[in-house]
């Protein structure tokens, strides 16, 4: 593989604390500007209205989606009509009762899309039972998926490392989360999708500097933990970063070539990749040199 950096020797242990202050800070912050304003759940959290509309003229999604500017609309996607006319489905919070928002709906796109009549075929209220329950089953697969890498890291290296590394997916979760808030996206089925997508992606990240670790302490029975932790993520920083940067910037270009639909899963991809990246270095890594560095000092009291 060709190296990025060449022969590195930057002090990340050194850092470390300066990194964790400022993921407390960020995490603090996010967890303040949740309580004040609250969580910005999407339609499939919230529930709404799927309103079937049927066009004399061909329209795009795009066009549909700025004409009902002022709602708060999930998807809009092109549909197969039983007839020749085309079709488009909406699906749109109902913030008040269902016939005033359908009136809003067919006001909204009569007024925009004048000479092409807009007729509402079928509306069907959308509940938040189904996004409840894959909300349920998306935590319960996290906690599932935490123990299994609790037992799986535990058995290839130590149990100190299993911590480390779910403590940083924590961390990657909770600043990605934090970020969500600040920017106002909503948490939608889409966002969690890539949540979950984004732990597999950080904790194979810290498996690679784990292994790195172990090989050292093998070898390097002479130098102190934190110096092989360094030598260890200076000897991967490479890899991480043109695996990070690769990553980066697929997702960049579906952020701004994706349309508003893939918005909210494109933008937790992007933070996710780095907040993955540094969890790796400054979160995971750290938390073993810590928990080390302890059982050297009681050691030696005893």
């Amino acid at each position: 593989m060709p190296q990025f950096f060449k022969k590195t020797n930057i002090n990340f242990v050194g850092a470390r604390w300066i990194c964790i202050s400022v993921s407390a800070a960020i995490i603090v912050a996010g967890l303040l500007t949740l309580a004040i304003r609250g969580q910005l759940w999407s339609i499939d959290f919230t529930g709404g209205l799927e309103i079937q509309v049927m066009f004399d003229q061909p329209v795009s999604d795009s066009q549909v989606r700025s004409a009902l500017t002022g709602f708060n609309v999930g998807e809009v996607k092109a549909i197969s009509g039983l007839g020749q006319k085309p079709e488009i489905l909406i699906r749109v919070k109902a913030d008040s009762d269902q016939e005033t928002v359908q009136n809003q709906v067919q006001q909204k796109l009569t007024n925009a899309f004048a000479g092409n009549e807009a007729t509402i075929r079928n509306v069907q209220i959308v509940g938040p039972k189904v996004g409840r329950e894959l909300r349920g089953q998306a935590i319960m697969s996290a906690i599932v998926m935490i123990i299994l890498l609790l037992i799986y890291i535990s058995w290839r290296f130590e149990f100190v490392y299993a911590v480390g590394g779910v403590l940083s997916l924590l961390h990657d979760t909770l600043v990605t989360l934090a970020i969500l808030a600040f920017f106002g996206y909503e948490f939608s089925l889409t966002v969690l999708a890539a949540i979950l997508t984004l732990l597999g992606f950080s904790i194979n990240d810290t498996i690679v500097v784990y292994d790195r670790i172990r090989e050292n302490l093998k070898k390097l029975r002479s130098m102190r933990m934190g110096e092989i932790i360094n030598l260890s993520i200076n000897e991967t920083l490479s890899r991480t970063i043109i695996t990070s940067l690769t990553v980066f910037l697929t997702v960049l270009v579906l952020f701004i070539f994706g349309g508003p639909v893939l918005k909210g899963f494109a933008f937790t991809m992007l933070v996710g990749v780095i907040t993955g990246t540094y969890s790796s270095i400054y979160i995971a890594a750290p938390i073993v040199l810590e928990w080390t560095e302890r059982q050297v000092i009681k050691g030696k009291k005893r």
